[in-house]
């Protein structure tokens, strides 16, 4: 997995050992959503707005609820989302890309959130806090439930 710095991203690349349409199921079905990244009512269609639920971290102004919009989608190659808090104290406003291409029998996995100012305080640890779970277990949990569903 590799990651690199940028102050108004994370860019996050790895491997999965899935072939693109199994990881592609794994990011697009609730349910599978739901097990490796937070309970949802998502559906692939541009245009659908949707919310991730999670727990809230009041020291951060995070509600535990992001409202996200379908905005582009490509199977099995490319899923675009905004990613926002629904509280209005939290005015942080974001993209995450997800493409996927097959390389060397499985996928070859690149997720880009992009948005971040590079003044707010609050961006910046948004950007901390969720580059390390993006980099760090997401997609270890993505590639599992993947591989269950496979």
């Amino acid at each position: 997995m590799t990651q690199t710095e940028d102050l108004t991203a994370i860019r996050v690349v790895d491997f999965l050992p899935h072939e693109p349409a199994v990881v592609w199921r794994a990011l697009t079905t609730p349910e599978l959503l739901a097990q490796w990244l937070m309970p949802n009512d998502f559906a692939p269609v541009v245009g659908h707005r949707f919310t991730f639920r999670t727990d809230p971290i009041p020291a951060t102004r995070f509600s535990g609820v992001i409202a996200c919009e379908v905005l582009e989608l490509r199977e099995p190659e490319l899923l675009v989302i905004s990613w926002e808090d629904e509280s209005p104290e939290n005015d942080m406003k974001t993209t995450v890309a997800f493409r996927l291409e097959a390389h060397d029998g499985g996928t070859r996995l690149s997720l880009v959130q992009e948005g971040f100012r590079l003044d707010h305080p609050g961006d910046q640890m948004a950007r901390k806090i969720m580059g390390g779970g993006w980099g760090g277990h997401m997609f270890r949990r993505l590639a599992e439930v993947a591989g269950a569903a496979a």
